[in-house]
């Protein structure tokens, strides 16, 4: 069985019915009353065509008789204006009765005549009656009370349309954990990318990102990424030791350390050069080795004889560059 209603609001279903009655009486007095004026300002001022001439005096424009006219009876020129521009799309016999002023003027956005005058004849699907609402629907409006989800949804894009609004409301919707949840993942990257074309909201947001692990070792699995990770962690070790030579009273005695142990790691290089070679080479003894085993330890020699020779050039001169030829063979080629 249907739901009965006893009450609306603070007052009995009875009592509503009569109110509705009452205030439809009124609605219908003052939609008479804006055809009124908007037929006596079409009086004082014919609709013209567009960019069209009409034979009055000069000062006399359609601004300044509306206006006039507004002032004369206490109203807004806007709402002259509007009342004339209404009930030149109405002629009275397409008027109707029981139909408020305020749909007419909506379903006036129906530019054909044809059109608009069957319309207002026959009330929505369902209803029997026009509503504001029905009205915006069937001009594609924006609508006060949005009931559909399509309706909703162009309501709030209407009323987003300036950035500083919908920055907001985006903020607003996506601290909703099952709206973020529901967010396509081309949407979610998109909007971490965006806010991070600013370098300290970048740096930010990838300093957090990296501290979560599973995060750091995925990003790492792509090249770029951990090419520019490891170039990155290579220069600020660069930066923080210029900065130290530059600025720590330390310096000084470091570099005296650093030279110290460069010289011991030359002299145990070539102490274990040699004690390796005099293990090895006891162990050709009676050995004949083939054509393409001597090539190969002919090929070493000459790099180790030209790194001998680099060596002692560094240890005579302080220089440590290297011709062409020199980086070629000890790279093997």
């Amino acid at each position: 069985m249907p739901e009965v209603i006893d009450k609306v609001g603070s007052v009995s279903q009875h009592r509503y019915e009569q109110i509705v009655a009452e205030l439809r009486d009124v609605v219908a007095q003052q939609s008479r009353g804006q055809f009124t004026i908007g037929d006596r300002a079409l009086e004082i001022e014919p609709m013209r065509p567009r960019g069209g001439f009409v034979d009055v005096e000069p000062e006399w424009t359609v601004r300044q008789s509306l206006g006039r006219l507004a002032d004369d009876i206490g109203l807004l020129f806007s709402t002259v204006k509007t009342a004339r521009w209404v009930a030149s799309r109405w002629p009275k016999e397409h008027r109707q009765e029981g139909v408020s002023w305020t749909v007419h003027r909506i379903l006036v956005s129906i530019e054909d005549e044809t059109e608009r005058f069957a319309a207002i004849k026959n009330s929505p699907p369902g209803k029997t009656r026009w509503t504001a609402d029905d009205a915006d629907r069937r001009v594609s409006n924006q609508l006060d009370i949005p009931v559909s989800r399509q309706e909703k949804i162009t309501a709030i894009h209407s009323l987003a349309r300036e950035d500083g609004v919908a920055a907001v409301v985006t903020t607003d919707l996506l601290k909703r954990p099952q709206v973020a949840a529901k967010v396509p993942t081309v949407y979610k990257v998109r909007v971490v990318e965006e806010p991070t074309r600013d370098e300290s909201v970048a740096t930010t947001a990838a300093t957090t990102l990296l501290r979560r692990p599973d995060v750091a070792f995925k990003a790492m699995s792509d090249d770029t990424a951990r090419f520019h990770v490891n170039h990155a962690q290579a220069e600020r070790g660069r930066q923080a030791r210029e900065d130290f030579e530059r600025t720590n009273p330390v310096a000084p005695a470091v570099r005296q350390i650093d030279r110290r142990m460069e010289f011991l790691d030359l002299v145990t290089d070539c102490h274990s050069f040699a004690a390796a070679s005099g293990r090895a080479v006891p162990g050709l003894r009676d050995r004949h080795l083939s054509d393409d085993e001597r090539t190969i330890v002919h090929e070493n020699l000459a790099r180790v004889r030209a790194m001998l020779d680099w060596i002692e050039q560094a240890v005579d001169t302080g220089k440590v560059d290297m011709d062409d030829e020199l980086a070629k063979l000890l790279k093997g080629e």
